[in-house]
């Protein structure tokens, strides 16, 4: 697992003080990641210097269409997590409302 980056740290930190007073979001270590699950459910996490999210429908779409993101493949072995989308920092300004979305979209999928 690679060691999560600084960018995705500080983000992380921002969403989830956010999110855990919003809406009762947990900080949690899943899959050895920073992550953030809500009624047992993980929808968020830093794996490396991105972040991935848990997305469905159009939220998912819009997410894989950004430039450089892709789906979440933890092992790196071709075998891609299809509803987790990994976002890169150069769209950290998207992490935010992507993380809101994801929260909506945890039951979905």
């Amino acid at each position: 697992m690679p060691k999560a980056g600084p960018v995705a740290l500080d983000g992380y930190e921002q969403i989830a003080a956010e999110l855990s007073e919003d809406v009762g979001a947990q900080r949690v270590k899943m899959m050895g990641m920073p992550s953030l699950k809500h009624d047992g459910k993980m929808f968020l996490g830093v794996w490396g210097d991105d972040m991935v999210f848990k997305l469905a429908g159009e939220s998912h779409a819009q997410a894989i269409a950004l430039d450089g993101a892709r789906l979440f493949d933890p092992s790196g072995q071709g075998r891609p997590m299809k509803a987790w989308v990994a976002i890169p920092p150069r769209h950290k300004s998207e992490w935010a409302a992507l993380a809101k979305q994801a929260f909506e979209a945890r039951n979905a999928a």
